[in-house]
This record gives C-alpha cells, structure tokens and sequence, in this order.
C-alpha cells in the first residue's frame, strides 16, 4: 500500500518548517531528508530527496522532508547550514513527539548532506545518536559558487554515494574528506550531481545496504 502523504507546518526558530510527511502503516524508524542548496533551487521536491523518501517508506520508516528555511512556505532566511541544522533538530523533535522514540536515520543529498553532518554530530554530543546516515552527493570542501564547506565527521557505518561524473561537487572532494575519516564512499560510474537516468541505482544500493546490514 502507498504510505500517506502530507504536509505539516512544524514550529521551528526561525519560523514554521514546511514539511511533506510520508508515513508507512506499520513504520520502523523515522528517516529525516534533507534537501539542496536553497540559494541554488534546493527544494524538498527535488527529484533526488523525493527518491531517498520513497526508498525509505519502503523500508518502512516514516519519511519527512522539511524545506529549508526561506524555501517554499517555510519561514526564515538561508544560515549557512548553522540555522539549518537547528530546524532540522526542530522537526526530529516534534517527530518523537508525534511518533514516538522510534530510531532515527538522517538522509541528506548536497547542501543537505552537509547538514546531516552537523545534525549527527548534535544528536551524538545529546547521547542519543542517529541509527545511521546516508549521504548523497555531499558537499565537502571548496565548491565553485558556493563556499568553503567543513564537513563533519560522521559514524563508520554511514553509507556515502557519489557519482564519478559529479560536476559541482567533485569525488575528490568527497575522497579527500572520506580518506582521513576511513569511510568507504560508493561511487556510480558516469553519475553526474543529479544522478540523472541513475536514481534507480541510488535506490537499489540503500535498498541492498539496509538488507545486508539487517542480517
């Protein structure tokens, strides 16, 4: 059966959080999605977020998919990730409220892997640290246009996907932040940032993943 979808207007610092929640009937987890940059038409529609959100109601989590500040009906203006992360915080906490303490994966795709970083490394320091992560065309290092990304350090077990083709965030940014951390990175062959003509891929290999880590 299809999960529900709805949009839920959730109080955040800065503002309400526009947030489209896809819910399983019988969820295992919450799966929180972050989505692209907002000063370059990041949405929580983008094709790849919305990808990660049905790949994980599949799963059977609950998947929620805020807007950023200042994007669509959400309140706010861009932070740099700093308010970003603080919103993100925002609707994990009203989801325990809402859903209970069911366990907690972070999803980001770009500026909003960048973010899931930030947000592991809180819920870690609150001793109560996120299942796991999936990061997906992370923003790591300097990037043409943007700026200067610091990407935190994130558990052995979080699942990176990149592509080898990726014309905004190149794999060896990714591999210059991976290596020091020993984080293995997933690499499509050909896959430009958007993984076009390869979201199915992107699908299998989190599909894959969470079998194999499940046995």
């Amino acid at each position: 059966m299809k999960p529900s979808e709805s949009i839920h207007f959730i109080a955040g610092p800065a503002g309400r959080i526009e947030t489209i929640i896809e819910a399983p009937e019988a969820p295992c987890g919450i799966a929180l999605i972050a989505h692209p940059h907002p000063l370059f038409g990041g949405t929580h529609t983008n094709k790849v977020v919305h990808t990660l959100a049905r790949t994980f109601t599949r799963l059977n989590y609950i998947a929620l998919r805020p807007n950023f500040r200042g994007v669509g009906a959400s309140e706010g203006t861009h932070d740099d990730g700093r308010g970003e992360t603080d919103d993100l915080l925002a609707v994990l906490d009203e989801a325990r409220h809402s859903f209970g303490e069911l366990p907690v994966v972070l999803a980001g795709f770009s500026f909003g892997a960048y973010v899931q970083t930030r947000v592991a490394e809180a819920l870690a320091a609150a001793g109560e640290p996120a299942q796991r992560l999936v990061l997906v065309g992370t923003a790591a290092g300097y990037i043409e246009g943007a700026r200067n990304y610091v990407t935190r350090a994130v558990a052995s077990d979080t699942l990176i996907i990149h592509g080898s083709a990726d014309e905004t965030v190149p794999l060896a940014n990714v591999l210059a932040w991976a290596e020091p951390l020993e984080l293995p990175v997933v690499v499509i062959p050909g896959a430009d940032h958007f993984f076009h003509r390869r979201l199915h891929l992107l699908r299998d290999i989190i599909l894959r993943t969470w079998h194999d880590h499940a046995v």
